[in-house]
């Protein structure tokens, strides 16, 4: 069983940054692929970013990139998602997803992760 713990979620003022991070607990964390969802009031939760396991390759949501970036530290069993230039509407509950088996060909479904977290809110005041 794999726990994901998320943190570093807060109130930011449009325009500035913030780095959430998550924590992961097993062994073999470097042979995971994980990623960042997001979920606004009221809308399905959408993919904002993914980093592969094998090509440590990135995804990103169009709405993000340039401005958001995905990073893992497998020393820490740790995935970090460093935003900057934010925006009101990156206000979100934001989830962290492990994928523990396979090959991650589809980085922005959902149903490519196993595992989840309970999320942190990041809410971003105009």
């Amino acid at each position: 069983q794999l726990e994901l713990v998320e943190s570093g979620g807060g109130l930011v003022q449009a325009g500035g940054s913030l780095r959430l991070s998550c924590a992961a607990s097993g062994r073999i964390f470097s042979s995971y692929a994980m990623a960042w969802f997001r979920q606004a009031p009221g809308k399905e939760r959408e993919f904002v970013a993914a980093l592969s396991r094998i090509t440590s390759s990135t995804y990103y949501a169009d709405s993000v990139k340039g401005r958001f970036t995905i990073s893992r530290d497998n020393a820490k069993n740790t995935v970090y998602l460093q935003m900057n230039s934010l925006k009101p509407e990156d206000t979100a509950a934001y989830y962290c997803a492990a994928r523990t088996m396979g090959i991650l060909t589809r980085p922005r479904e959902e149903r490519a992760y196993d595992y989840w977290g309970q999320g942190t809110q990041v809410t971003v005041a105009s």
